[in-house]
């Protein structure tokens, strides 16, 4: 897969967006239409199609240059042992690391949307999203009352999380991190807690177990904001293990020595939300994956209690 990438600079601004590809991609206008129309145009993360859309100074702009804005088809399937329910009106599924919620730059294959839509026979309805390094339980609407409604209960905050995390730092032993949050403006992706920030955003957590200065950690986010439980571990001095946006180390002390965390060791563990149709209170939980399972252990916690 080919990849062109773009940042439009103060000259830049107000362009169109056809324009733009052609005079800094050394592309025709007739090329970038093309592109744009086959979904190969990424602004800032989103797919856009449309020609005549402006850009502004500091957007970045991905073209993939090859196959249309698509990757090769994906082999990967939805195995059974992922689907934790599933009835008429939703599924609840357990997220493998890797895979994203929903299509990326250069991929409509392969993410969670997809997957699921194969499962099950026909579009579903995304409701909320784990981060692509996250495994755990998420939901998905099969029809759209239920969608909806899900999604209602999650913006409400009827929805109740817990994640498990490592995290590596001097953590009190329980609290309340109660601090907006707001995009990084000095990286686009990653996002800062602050004081006056943009968006509010609560997270409760208790450590379970600690060695050092690494802690097994359960949390409950109250909000859910992009990378809401990372960002505010970062803030308390204690970012996630094998999170290298936040800065959390590859490579921890542990009794049994030192241990990998080759992705960011977190785990969206259990979730209760009101049924989409009838409102009771149903609860699902993910098994703990093989390498969070190794690290809580070495932390003296045993994986099937937590």
């Amino acid at each position: 897969m080919k990849k062109l990438t773009l940042e439009a600079h103060k000259a830049d601004h107000g362009e169109r967006l056809d324009r733009f590809l052609a005079a800094k991609g050394g592309l025709t206008r007739g090329e970038a239409r093309r592109l744009l129309d086959r979904g190969a145009v990424w602004v800032n993360g989103l797919r856009v199609k449309i020609a005549s859309k402006p850009v502004y100074k500091g957007q970045q702009v991905v073209v993939i240059m090859e196959e249309g804005g698509r990757s090769e088809p994906t082999e990967q399937k939805l195995g059974p042992e992922r689907i934790l329910f599933e009835d008429v009106h939703f599924i609840a599924v357990d997220k493998p690391v890797g895979i994203p919620a929903q299509s990326t730059l250069g991929s409509d294959q392969g993410n969670m949307v997809s997957l699921v839509s194969e499962h099950v026979g026909r579009p579903v309805g995304l409701v909320h999203r784990l981060d692509l390094e996250t495994s755990g339980v998420t939901v998905f609407g099969k029809t759209r009352p239920a969608t909806v409604a899900l999604a209602k209960a999650f913006a409400e905050g009827t929805a109740h999380k817990r994640y498990l995390a490592i995290a590596v730092g001097e953590l009190p032993d329980e609290g309340r991190i109660d601090l907006a949050i707001s995009p990084d403006g000095r990286r686009w992706g990653k996002y800062r807690a602050l004081p006056n920030g943009k968006l509010t955003a609560a997270t409760r957590y208790r450590v379970l177990a600690r060695q050092g200065n690494v802690c097994a950690v359960e949390a409950f986010p109250e909000t859910g904001r992009t990378h809401q439980i990372r960002v505010h571990l970062k803030a308390l001095g204690a970012p996630i293990a094998g999170d290298d946006l936040y800065g959390g180390p590859n490579e921890i002390e542990t009794p049994a020595g030192k241990m990998p965390a080759a992705r960011v060791m977190l785990h969206a563990r259990s979730l209760e939300v009101p049924h989409p149709k009838s409102g009771a209170v149903v609860k699902f939980q993910a098994p703990v994956p093989e390498d969070l399972q190794a690290l809580l252990a070495a932390l003296g916690v045993d994986p099937a209690k937590v």
